[in-house]
């Protein structure tokens, strides 16, 4: 069994409604990401006061605050709450902005909003089945697509290739 197997069979039943103020799903999955129905404060439980606070009450972690900016190896972002894969590490770059950074995410495990918090504009990301924040996107990456995902370190966890991803948590 591989990876892209592995990926596969994450999700069961058709997309359900994006989570409040979500207005799109960024790509289409092969398999559609069933959204979970579980209030916010049942996570606090399941990860640290820190992940929390960014996941689900979004704030941001200070830059270079998390291991993941220098992690270079092969593998997987999962969301650090639900465990619903991200991001691949092909995809992550040196932005030297202090966050872990990519090109782009897996397609159908974000959602992203408009969020106007910087008095400007900016999108915002979460993934598509816990709603957790998990950064912001920016049109100032590299070549070809000109995106910079830029993740907050705590709300990710990370999976080397030679390790067997965990079930998803719900």
């Amino acid at each position: 069994m591989n990876r892209r197997t592995v990926l596969k069979g994450f999700a069961a039943a058709p997309v359900l409604p994006l989570m409040p103020g979500c207005t799109r799903v960024v790509g289409e999955a092969e398999i559609p990401v069933t959204p979970l129905n579980k209030p916010r404060k049942e996570w606090r439980g399941l990860v640290s006061t820190r992940a929390y606070e960014i996941l689900f009450e979004e704030a941001t972690e200070r830059p270079e605050s998390s291991n993941l900016i220098y992690e270079t190896r092969e593998g997987t972002y999962l969301c650090a709450a639900c465990y619903l894969p991200l991001f691949e590490s092909r995809h992550k770059y040196e932005s030297w902005t202090g966050w872990p950074s990519f090109t782009e995410p897996i397609a159908g495990h974000i959602a992203t909003k408009i969020d106007f918090k910087m008095i400007w504009p900016r999108t915002e990301y979460h993934c598509v089945r816990c709603g957790g924040h998990q950064g912001h996107v920016f049109n100032d990456g590299p070549p070809p697509r000109g995106e910079r995902w830029c993740n907050n370190g705590y709300a990710l966890k990370f999976v080397p290739v030679e390790d067997a991803l965990p079930a998803l948590r719900g």
